[in-house]
Order: structure tokens, then C-alpha cells, then sequence
């Protein structure tokens, strides 16, 4: 690589010069005797000799005998008093330090930086430190003594009945609150429709992706769920047509107290409720710590995959370690670059002026209020690059992570859309990175056609192979990425997830006097704690990324 462009400066570093100490002059310590009498000189050394008391060199006074005593008497008591005040602040802070000692590892931040406590272990390409697998334990299962606190059926405030929009990752966090908000109103819910819309086009059914028997049975203790709108309610196509069955205007990261103020009265009228829209409708922090805890439960627990999806996810995964013949680490890459990702981050990316122009009318079209005229749009495009808010390109990606010390022979299985670009804007990432792979590329089209029929079954597939990855790389945000980074720090911390610190890796790339190692060194530097260590929560903190408290405990 020629030279990187970066737009501020890497930090200066300190350098300290020796300081030269003077030359200090040599004071003997021996009493001159030569103005002593030599007979005295003589018996003072003859009664040293033979052990002479004490008094002799104090001389015959008492008083002077007695001071001298006392002296010693106080400064032993002194010393004694010293002793034991430090021993009574060391009592009362063993405790303290040998929590210290032994804390589970944690990160913490200091501003926007994160600090993680030092390790003796060797740095890895493809595991953090085992201090942080051995800290933390996931705690979120289901409780061991089965006692359930449902009441009987006959007692429950209603039912409720959600449509879980999105892709498939939208559609999990969707589900999960549906089963919190049902435990907050005492509800029962009936088991979530995953809504076909226009974008994702998809026929997909809850039972055609999850283990409904599983998710019914695992939960069984938390929340009453049925399969469908009991038989006792009509008009079922009612509920998402009439606003008297629907609940509608919940706010977003809504609390427990609005469900049970707003929405739990609505419910005990009608018996049955429709919630719409259901995308983000619940909170973190204004939640039961218990509640968080259930939707942790359902998230890593019930939730299962159909035994094919996970099936077919270990074929991947095992041809994905053995590719070369031999037992291989591999990275897994969530690479999102596609043509809407591209055109509703309204970034400006390098391309031709054809291309440009493409993308100016496709944003145009698709979102007219943001684009207006687009004279606003290059400043626009600068503050979100320099704010990290831009996806990065394969290209920028393949340099990072050939920075970070991961070789040409590295196995990437890529989870993509259609990359905008195609070929041409993959070409760098491919040079960097022969070995990269997509399931296409890993299974036979008659392996697959089986999942074709469902996207959100091929999106499951892409979930678990980057679930079950040496080492997960993320390039933007997303629900995708959110919950893979949560799944992998649920189950111990030990795999990698790299989320680079895309703010800088702008200004790096704008520095045209950065040379190659002055690159490396800020790369390796900025990352080392941006790898799905176990990390302190926050005040609206994001559950699915970071499921530390309360879905897991200290060991």
C-alpha cells in the first residue's frame, strides 16, 4: 500500500532526555581522634573490647541514661503504633483487593475510550484472552426449581397478537418483546405472524423458520402462549382491521409502567388486542431486571432455528474450517454494501461520474424530503464520514484487516446482499483475501433450493455461519450484526467480533503522510479493545449487543 490519507494527527508521543546528576561530595563518617588523649583513646577501645555497658558511653549522669530510654521507649511505641494501623487498613482491605485481584474481567469507559484491564497472555488473531471467557457465565435459562407464577388460564387479563415486521433479525427482537410485554400485562400471546411486506417479499411462517414446540415448551413457566386466535373470536381478520382491536401509537423504547397504564386496560376490555406497529416498543432501562432477563431467555433459549437450518449451518461451517484439507480457524464477514444501504446512508463513496449520477437519481427517487435539490448533500456526506456514520467499502475493509495481521491465506465466509458495484468494487477485497467465500460458493444449488423458498431460512443460514465464526467482522450497523456480537459475547466472550472504529479509520485513510506502519500501529492499537470483550453497561445501553447485565453473572 502506497500512503494513507488521515485528516487529523495520530498524537504526538513524549520523549524524555536523561538528566545528569551532580557529582555529590564524599563527607567521611569517622570522628577525628586525634585531639584525644591517646591513654583515653586507648581504654575507650580496651572497654569496647571487653563489652563495656552501656552506661560507659552515656556517660555517669542518670538523667542522660534515662532520656535516652525513653527515647527508644517512645519511638518503639511509635513503630508499634505504625504497625498496627496498617495492619487493621490491611484487614479491612483484603476483601477489596482480593476482589481486585480475582474481579471478573471487565471493561470500562472512560469518555468515549475503552479501557480493558492488562493480560499476560499472548495476543491472538482468532481469540481474546481466556481472563475474559472465564469471568462471566451466561444466567438467563430457564430456572432450575420449573415452578411456574402463571396464573390459571381462566385468570389472564387477555390476549395479545403482534405482526413481527423486518427481515429476520428485525423480526427476532420483535418476538422477543412480545413475550416481555405478555409477562409485564399478564397477557397471553398468541404466537407472532412474521409480516410479508414489500421489501423483503417473503411468505415465510413462524413455524417455517423457529421450533414452535420448543419455543412454546421452554417458556412455558414465563408466559402462556398459543398457537393461534382462539376459536371463540370470530372475525379473526378483525384484529389488524379494526382500530377498536388495535392498539396503536406505542412509542418507541416504551416503559413497563406505559403497557400497564396505556395498554393493559384496552386489553381487559376487548380481551383480544393487535399491537401496531411493533418495532422497538419496549425498553431497557425502564424495565424489570427480570424482564430483561426473560427476553435474553427467549433471544439465546427458546428461539431455536428448525433442526434442517441448523443442520445445513454445520455443513457450512465444517467445509468453511476444512477447505484447504486441514483444520482451519475462519473469518466470518458481514459485509453491507448494498445499492440501499449505499443510497440511504447518502455517504459519498469513490466511483465514476456515471456512477455518481446513478445514485444521485436512485436517492432522488427514493427518498425526495432528505435528497431535496442535493447542494446539501457533499457537506452532509463529509460530517458523516468524519462521525464513523458511513458503511466502509470492501476495499477499506480489506486493508484493515490486513493490518490487523490476518494474511492472504485467511478463509472470509461473506454474509452479503448484492454488493453495489458488483465485481469492480469486490476486486480489492478478493486480491487481499483469495480465499472468500459465499454459501453459494460452499453448497450446491440442490442444497439450497430447499431454503430458496423462504429468504428469512437463507438469512438464518448466514446467521448461524457467522454465529459459529472464529472471528466475526462486522462494517456497519444493523440488527444483523447487533445480535450476532451479543450471541457471541452470551456464549463467553472468547470468539471475536470485530467492530472497527470506522471515525478513525477515515481519518487515516485521508492522511497523505501516514505511511504503512504508522497505519498498522493505529489500526492494531484502536481495535484491541473493539473485539467483544466483556464490557460495562450504560444507561440505555443496547441488550442485543450487549447482553453483560443482567443476562449474565460473575463466575
Amino acid at each position: 500500500m502506497a500512503e494513507l490519507r488521515h485528516s487529523g494527527s495520530t498524537g504526538s508521543r513524549g520523549s524524555h532526555s536523561p538528566v545528569k546528576k551532580d557529582d555529590e561530595a564524599a563527607t567521611p563518617l569517622v570522628a577525628d581522634i586525634s585531639s584525644v588523649a591517646p591513654a583515653a583513646a586507648g581504654r575507650d577501645l580496651r572497654d569496647r573490647s571487653r563489652g563495656t555497658s552501656l552506661l560507659s558511653f552515656l556517660g555517669d549522669d542518670p538523667g542522660v541514661l534515662f532520656r535516652h530510654y525513653r527515647a527508644n521507649d517512645a519511638t518503639n511505641k511509635v513503630i508499634v503504633g505504625v504497625l498496627s494501623l496498617l495492619l487493621v487498613l490491611g484487614l479491612f482491605s483484603l476483601p477489596s483487593l482480593w476482589t481486585h485481584i480475582n474481579g471478573p474481567y471487565l471493561c470500562h469507559k472512560d469518555g468515549i475510550i475503552l479501557r480493558c484491564p492488562r493480560v499476560k497472555e499472548e495476543p491472538s488473531l482468532w481469540e481474546n484472552p481466556y481472563s475474559a471467557t472465564t469471568s462471566w457465565k451466561p444466567c438467563a435459562e430457564r430456572r432450575d426449581n420449573g415452578i411456574s407464577d402463571l396464573p390459571p388460564e381462566n385468570e389472564t387479563n387477555g390476549y395479545i397478537f403482534i405482526h413481527a415486521e423486518g427481515g429476520l433479525n428485525q423480526q427476532r427482537i420483535a418476538i422477543c418483546n412480545a413475550v416481555a410485554v405478555a409477562k409485564i400485562m399478564n397477557s397471553t400471546l398468541i404466537l407472532p405472524v412474521l409480516k410479508q411486506d414489500q421489501i423483503w417479499k417473503d411468505q415465510t411462517k413462524f413455524e417455517d423458520i423457529f421450533d414452535v414446540d420448543h419455543f412454546i415448551e421452554y417458556l412455558k413457566d414465563d408466559v402462556r402462549i398459543v398457537r393461534d386466535i382462539p376459536d371463540w373470536f370470530s372475525d379473526k381478520a378483525e384484529l389488524f382491521t379494526s382500530i377498536r382491536r388495535t392498539v396503536k401509537n406505542i412509542p418507541k423504547y416504551a416503559s413497563a409502567q406505559f403497557y400497564i397504564d396505556n395498554v393493559l386496560p384496552r386489553v381487559k376490555e376487548k380481551k383480544i388486542m393487535a399491537l401496531k406497529p411493533f418495532v422497538d416498543r419496549l425498553g431497557y432501562d425502564n424495565v424489570p431486571e427480570e424482564i430483561n432477563r426473560l427476553r435474553c431467555r427467549v433471544n439465546y433459549h427458546a428461539l431455536k432455528f428448525l433442526p434442517e437450518i441448523d443442520q445445513m449451518a454445520d455443513l457450512l461451517v465444517s467445509r468453511m474450517r476444512n477447505r484447504t484439507g486441514n483444520s482451519n480457524p475462519y473469518m466470518a464477514l458481514h459485509l453491507r454494501f448494498e445499492k440501499g444501504m449505499v443510497g440511504l446512508s447518502f455517504c459519498d463513496f469513490v466511483g465514476t461520474r456515471e456512477e455518481k449520477a446513478m445514485m444521485a437519481a436512485y436517492r432522488k427517487k427514493e427518498w425526495p424530503r432528505r435528497y431535496k435539490n442535493g447542494s446539501h448533500l457533499w457537506q452532509l456526506a463529509l460530517e458523516k464520514r468524519k462521525e464513523g456514520r458511513c458503511p466502509l467499502e470492501p476495499g477499506e475493509v480489506a486493508v484493515i484487516l490486513r493490518a490487523l495481521g490476518y494474511t492472504k491465506d485467511t478463509q472470509i465466509y461473506v454474509a452479503s446482499g448484492q454488493v453495489y458495484g458488483g465485481q469492480n468494487r469486490m476486486a480489492p477485497l478478493r486480491n487481499m483475501f483469495p480465499n472468500l467465500v459465499t454459501k453459494e460458493e460452499l453448497a450446491s444449488k440442490e442444497e439450497l433450493d430447499s431454503f430458496r423458498k423462504h429468504v428469512t431460512s437463507l438469512a438464518a443460514l448466514d446467521f448461524l455461519v457467522c454465529q459459529k465464526s472464529d472471528v466475526f467482522v462486522m462494517t456497519h450497523g444493523g440488527n444483523f450484526a447487533k445480535l450476532i456480537i451479543g450471541a457471541r459475547r452470551y456464549m463467553g466472550h472468547r470468539l471475536k467480533s470485530i467492530k472497527p472504529d470506522k471515525g478513525l479509520m477515515s481519518k487515516s485513510f485521508g492522511d497523505p503522510y501516514m505511511g504503512w506502519a504508522s497505519f498498522v500501529e493505529e489500526v492494531v492499537t484502536t481495535h484491541q479493545t473493539r473485539t467483544g470483550l466483556p464490557e460495562e453497561t450504560f444507561p440505555n445501553y443496547d441488550l442485543w449487543e450487549n447482553p453483560l447485565t443482567p443476562c449474565m453473572c460473575r463466575t
